[in-house]
């Protein structure tokens, strides 16, 4: 009998997941097996799908990324630039769910 594997939690999964991004939109997407989370900018498609197993325990079936630019705003008359944002859908597999409200 073949034994479950176990993915060891390393420290870069926690750098490389960074907080889950709660909005509508989001919210809609977990009717799908879909959770969002803010990722590190230089973090890829595998090191998430990696981390997201590890910190969780769930399987995950594909990862999608965008980058959210900053937007351009004004204070006290002054123009400055809020910082990008990259973003990750994860998609999971059938029946898992991650209950983001927890933290980890």
């Amino acid at each position: 009998m073949a034994k479950n594997e176990t993915k060891a939690v390393d420290n870069r999964h926690y750098d490389v997941v960074l907080a889950p991004h709660i909005t509508e939109k989001a919210t809609l997407l977990s009717e799908n097996n879909a959770v969002v989370f803010k990722v590190a900018k230089d973090a890829s498609k595998p090191e998430i799908k990696a981390a997201v197993e590890a910190l969780f325990g769930v399987t995950v079936l594909g990862v999608n990324t965008l980058i959210a630019k900053g937007k351009t705003k004004r204070w006290k008359g002054k123009p400055y630039k809020r910082t990008d944002v990259k973003k990750a859908v994860v998609r999971l597999a059938e029946g898992q769910s991650i209950d983001i409200t927890t933290g980890i």
